[in-house]
C-alpha cells in the first residue's frame, strides 16, 4: 500500500533532571541559530560575501573544538539548525519573508532530528516513551495517533506560556491504494459538496438534503475578556531590549493570562474543527469544495478606504472559522480512508453566481449583500450558500447545465447505482497536492553533494596519465 506523511505531537512529562538537559540543549541550539546569522550578515557586511549552508555545515568540526559543550549533541540536530538559518535567508531572498533576525532564548521553539540517529520512539501510537540518545534520557511522553507507522523525524517543543514540552513526529502511515474504474476493489458510495462561510461556518449537500453547521464564533465570545486582560497588559511596564528595560512581573503575569485566553480560543476551534470533519470523512467517500485562498482573502482594507472596520469585521470572521484548516482536515481524513477531496476552481465555475437549474451567470449575485438568489432566467430560488453548493456537486456529478467544459470521469460507485463520476478532472479542478514554493531540504543538499562528487570524480578521470606508447 502507499504511504502517506503524517504528524502527530506527543505532550512530554520530563522530570527536573531531564528538563535541564531540555533546557541546556535548547540554549545551545539557540546559541548556534544566533551565530550562523551573525556570521552570515559579517561576512556580508564587511567582505561582501554570501555564506552558503554547505560551508557552515563544514565549519561545524571546528566550531566544536571551540565549544566543547556542542560535541555531546547529535550532530544532525545541529545540521538542522543551520538549515533552519538557511531556509529563512532562501525564504527572504525570494520575498516570501522578512529579513533572519537574532532570536531570544524565550522566544525559541526547540531543535530537529532529521533523521532516524540519535532518538528513538518507544510507542505504538499511544502513549509510550521518547528516548533522546545524545542527551542520555528517556521521557514519558503522552497523546494519541489515529494511525501509526514509521517514524521518521523528530521535533523536540517547548512552549515558554505553558512551561510544556513536546515532541512533534512524522510517521509514514499506509493508506488504502487508490484504483479507478471497474476492477477496482475501492467503490465511491457517497458524495458531499461543502461551502464555507461567515454567516454558516458549513453549507453540505449530498443530492437530497442541505447540512448547516452555524459559526461557533468562539473568538467573539472570549473578545471581550482578552480585551480586558489585554488593557491590563498595556498598563505594566513592558521589556524595551533598545533601551534595556527589563519586563516588571506583573507584565509577565498579565501576558501569560492573555496567552492562556487566546491559546483556549485556538484550542476551542480546533476541537471543533476536528469533530465536524472527522464526521464528514466516516460519512462521505468524495468530499467537494471550492479553492480558497484564504491569505489573500483575509488582507488589510486597501489604505484610504472607506469600510475599514467592516473589512476587518469579515477578516475576524473568516479566521474565526479557520477555512485554510479545515479544507486541510478534510482532505488528509478523507484521502486517509482512501477517499477523493476536489477542489474545484472558483473563478471558472462561479459557483456564487451561476444558476444551479439552468446554468444561467448572474454577476449581480457576487455582491456578498445578496444572501437570496433568484434567476431570472427560469425563475429557480434558493438561499445563496445552498445555491453554491449545489451546483459544486452538479459539477462533480456532471449535471451542471451552462458550464461549457467537459470534465474526465472514472467509473465510480455511488449510492449503490454504478454511474459516471469525476475522480481525476483535468482542466478544471485543481489536484489537491500541489507544490508550493520550496526554498530547500536536506534530501535536495544530499542530491546536488552527490552530483558534485561524481563531477569530481569524472574530472579526475580525464587526468589520469595515458598509457605509454610501445617503441618499434
Amino acid at each position: 500500500m502507499p504511504t502517506v506523511v503524517r504528524r502527530y505531537t506527543f505532550r512530554l512529562y520530563p522530570n527536573k533532571s531531564q528538563m535541564s538537559k531540555l533546557f541546556e540543549a535548547r540554549r545551545l541550539h539557540c546559541y548556534l541559530y544566533n551565530a550562523a546569522i551573525s556570521q552570515r550578515k559579517t561576512d556580508y557586511q564587511y567582505f561582501s560575501k554570501s555564506v552558503t549552508y554547505l560551508q557552515q555545515q563544514n565549519a561545524l568540526p571546528a566550531f566544536k573544538e571551540c565549544w566543547p559543550e556542542y560535541k555531546e549533541l547529535n550532530s544532525q540536530t545541529l545540521q538542522a539548525t543551520l538549515k533552519r538559518v538557511d531556509l529563512s535567508y532562501n525564504r527572504f531572498i525570494k520575498g516570501l519573508s522578512q529579513k533572519p533576525k537574532f532570536k531570544s532564548i524565550r522566544n525559541y521553539s526547540g531543535w530537529t532530528y532529521p533523521g532516524y540517529s540519535g532518538w528513538n520512539a518507544l510507542t505504538q501510537g499511544k502513549h509510550g516513551q521518547v528516548r533522546l540518545r545524545d542527551l542520555g534520557i528517556t521521557i514519558r511522553m503522552r497523546g494519541q495517533a489515529k494511525q501509526w507507522g514509521t517514524p521518521t523525524t523528530l521535533t523536540i517543543i517547548y512552549k515558554p506560556y505553558l512551561n510544556q514540552w513536546f515532541a512533534s513526529f512524522t510517521v509514514n502511515v499506509e493508506v488504502p491504494n487508490r484504483k479507478f474504474g471497474s476492477d477496482s476493489d475501492l467503490k465511491y458510495e457517497s458524495i458531499l459538496s461543502i461551502d464555507l462561510g461567515t454567516e454558516t461556518a458549513l453549507t453540505a449537500y449530498n443530492g437530497q438534503e442541505f447540512l448547516e453547521i452555524e459559526n461557533q464564533r468562539f473568538t467573539r465570545e472570549a473578545e471581550k475578556k482578552i480585551k480586558s486582560a489585554s488593557k491590563k497588559l498595556r498598563r505594566k511596564r513592558c521589556p524595551n531590549y533598545k533601551e534595556k528595560i527589563k519586563a516588571s512581573q506583573r507584565w509577565k503575569k498579565a501576558r501569560k493570562q492573555v496567552s492562556l485566553l487566546q491559546r483556549k480560543v485556538a484550542e476551542q476551534r480546533k476541537n471543533w474543527q476536528h469533530h465536524v470533519t472527522t464526521d464528514i470523512s466516516r460519512r462521505y467517500d468524495i468530499v467537494v469544495t471550492e479553492k480558497l485562498e484564504t491569505k489573500k482573502m483575509t488582507r488589510k482594507a486597501k489604505p484610504g478606504s472607506k469600510r475599514k472596520r467592516q473589512k476587518a469585521g469579515l477578516n475576524k470572521s473568516i479566521l474565526d472559522v479557520g477555512f485554510g484548516t479545515l479544507n486541510k482536515m478534510i482532505t488528509y481524513k478523507v484521502e486517509a480512508k482512501g477517499g477523493l477531496a476536489l477542489f474545484l476552481p472558483t473563478r471558472k465555475i462561479k459557483p456564487s453566481q451561476r444558476c444551479p437549474k439552468c446554468g444561467t451567470v448572474h454577476k449581480d449575485w457576487a455582491d456578498l449583500s445578496n444572501r437570496y438568489h433568484v434567476c431570472r432566467n427560469c425563475n429557480f430560488e434558493n438561499g445563496r450558500d445552498k445555491s453554491s453548493v449545489m451546483v459544486m456537486y452538479n459539477v462533480a456529478c456532471q449535471k451542471q447545465p451552462g458550464l461549457g467544459t467537459r470534465l474526465e470521469s472514472k467509473t465510480c460507485s455511488c449510492g449503490g447505482n454504478l454511474r459516471e463520476l469525476p475522480c481525476s478532472i483535468v482542466d478544471l479542478i485543481s489536484s489537491t497536492s500541489k507544490t508550493g514554493k520550496h526554498t530547500g531540504s536536506m534530501k535536495q543538499l544530499g542530491e546536488m553533494k552527490r552530483q558534485k562528487s561524481q563531477q569530481h570524480k569524472k574530472s579526475l578521470g580525464h587526468l589520469e596519465t595515458p598509457t605509454s606508447q610501445k617503441l618499434g
